[in-house]
Parts: structure tokens; C-alpha cells; sequence
């Protein structure tokens, strides 16, 4: 049976927002992101809609929901729980959250916007350790989707995940957390972003990046000329001293490297719910240290910084 009607709760999403201060939005970017979580929003979209339409029916099987779960495939970020089945996602997200919650400001009865939240993990692990509210913001639709699968469980209406880009929503210094995660390197102008990124947060609020960055001291960026493992859509690698120079231009204080780690094949990896090729693909067979193109493995570090007082 066609799916006709929305998956978004459009009235609990307005509260949230004007909850958060971001009554404007409502107005202004819902109705946009409304429009792409219909059935001919994308190819796939019928599908992804009659798996959440099977969810919320409590009467269904265990082996039943795994398939509707699974028509939500690819999971990248995990793993999770929903309704008594554990998605074991590619990311080992709950890693990367356990050498980040520390090293930050605490969330308790903060507002937080995510962006490029994915299917909406950190962001309900940040309404765990206390967050206030959360909007995440992603342009995957298939992400939104899988959010909404898993809040049919979660059941927590101060989160939101949106189909939406940066530079799409109105700059509001509302938030006193902003996180950027992932996002950065996709960005074919990294300083743009973290200028929209600053505009977002409150007097004093605090940004928290995470990044691909390439060894070495010296200040500078060096750009894929095609793939970087494997990856298509990277556009600049810095070093750290490089990436500190563009907070630090982007008018950001109090820069502060949180967090650096080796991606390893523990942490993202191939499984049930992402078949596709993973970490392990994109290293040379003889040297592990390197991508498959050459580069250097991929290496990420956590950054934290402050908005002008």
C-alpha cells in the first residue's frame, strides 16, 4: 500500500524549534525539509517510508522488523538498538563519543545544533549526557530516515534530525554547543564553513570539530587530486597547525586539540548492515599505513574552540 502520508511530526518539530529559539525556522526550513521526506522526494523513498510505516506497528515480529531495519541499509553510524534488534552499523561510533564527551564542555541543558548528523547517534547520545535540545541537520535523506526508525523506540521529541545543508538554514546565535563532525574535508571551503558554523553559536558557545588532518608541523592543506581512500569528495586535508590557523582566522578562541586517533579497521569495518567496501578497502594491502592512493591513513582529530565572547 503506497505511503502518502509524512513521517515528520511537523507540529512536535515546530515546538522544538521555538523551544530552542528557533521559532523562525518553522516557518522558513521546514516546509523545505517536509518536501524531502515525501514518496517522490527520491527513487528509494517508497521503500525507506513503508519501513518506517512497518515499525510503528508494535504488533510486529522481531525477524520482521530486522527486514524492515534493513531495507534502511546502509547503517554508517552505531551501533544501535531499535525495538529489540541491534544494528551493528559500519562506525563504531560509541568509540569516538567515548574520547569525545570528555573532552568538552559538558551538554547538560545546553541547546545543540549537529551538523552533518548522519542518522542522528551522537546527537541522541547528547540528549543522554543532558543536552537541553538537539537539531541535527543532514543531507542524506536515507540518514533522516533512520533517525526516524530509531526515535519510533527512543520516543524523545527534543530531537530533531532535518534534511537539510548548512548553508540552507538562517544563521541563529542560539546554540551554546555546535558540532561539526565528519563534514569539514567535504567542504570545498573549509574557512566558509567554519565561518556559518561560528554564526551559529551563542557569545562565548563552543564549537567541537572533528576532521581528517595529515602529519606534520608545518601550516598547510593538501588536496586529493582524485580519490582519498576511496573517497571521492575530499577536498582539503590540513595539518593541525594548519586547521588551528583557520579557527584562529574564523575569529574562534580558546583553539584546543582534544582528541587525535588512527582510524583502525575496529573502529570502521564492513558488516550485516553496510555490505559495501569499508576501511579495510581503502588501505594498501602492503602498507596499511597508507591509503590505497598513496596518502596517509586516515587520521582524525577532535578540536574545540570558542565563539567571540
Amino acid at each position: 500500500m503506497p505511503v502518502t502520508s509524512s513521517p515528520f511530526d511537523a507540529d512536535g518539530i515546530a515546538a522544538l524549534l521555538d523551544a530552542a529559539g528557533l521559532a523562525g525556522w518553522a516557518g522558513s526550513v521546514l516546509p523545505i525539509a517536509m518536501s524531502r521526506v515525501t514518496p517522490d522526494a527520491h527513487g528509494d523513498a517508497p521503500r525507506w517510508l513503508d519501513a518506517l510505516a512497518c515499525l510503528r506497528d508494535h504488533g510486529l515480529s522481531l525477524p520482521a522488523r530486522k527486514d524492515a531495519l534493513l531495507r534502511l541499509s546502509p547503517w554508517r553510524k552505531g551501533p544501535v538498538s531499535v525495538g529489540g534488534i541491534d544494528i551493528d552499523a559500519e562506525w563504531r561510533s560509541d568509540l569516538k563519543w567515548s574520547r569525545v564527551r570528555d573532552a568538552i564542555e559538558p551538554l547538560a541543558g545546553r541547546n545543540v545544533l549537529d551538523v552533518g548528523c548522519g542518522n542522528g547517534y551522537y546527537a541522541l547520545q547528547m540528549r543522554k549526557d543532558g543536552a537541553r535540545h538537539v537539531i541535527g541537520i543532514d543531507p542524506s535523506i536515507l540518514y533522516v530516515m533512520q533517525f526516524l526508525a530509531i526515535n519510533i523506540f527512543e520516543r524523545d521529541d527534543k530531537v530533531c534530525v532535518l534534511p537539510l545543508r548548512l548553508h540552507e538554514v538562517p544563521s541563529a546565535a542560539v546554540f551554546d554547543t555546535v558540532f561539526s563532525m565528519g563534514v569539514l574535508y567535504h567542504q570545498r571551503s573549509p574557512i566558509d564553513h567554519l565561518a556559518e558554523l561560528r554564526a551559529m553559536l551563542r557569545p562565548g558557545g563552543q564549537l567541537v570539530l572533528e576532521t581528517l588532518f595529515i602529519p606534520g608541523d608545518e601550516p598547510c592543506a593538501s588536496t586529493p587530486p582524485g580519490r582519498y581512500a576511496r573517497m571521492k569528495n575530499v577536498w582539503l586535508l590540513p595539518t593541525i597547525s594548519e586547521l588551528t590557523t583557520w579557527l584562529r582566522r574564523t575569529r574562534f578562541r580558546n583553539v584546543t586539540v582534544a582528541d587525535t586517533a588512527v582510524t583502525t579497521a575496529q573502529e570502521q569495518r564492513s558488516t550485516e548492515w553496510m555490505t559495501f567496501e569499508s576501511l579495510a578497502d581503502a588501505l594498501a594491502p602492503d602498507d596499511p599505513s597508507c591509503t590505497v592512493e598513496g596518502w596517509p591513513a586516515p587520521r582524525r582529530v577532535v578540536m574545540t574552540a570558542n565563539a567571540p565572547g
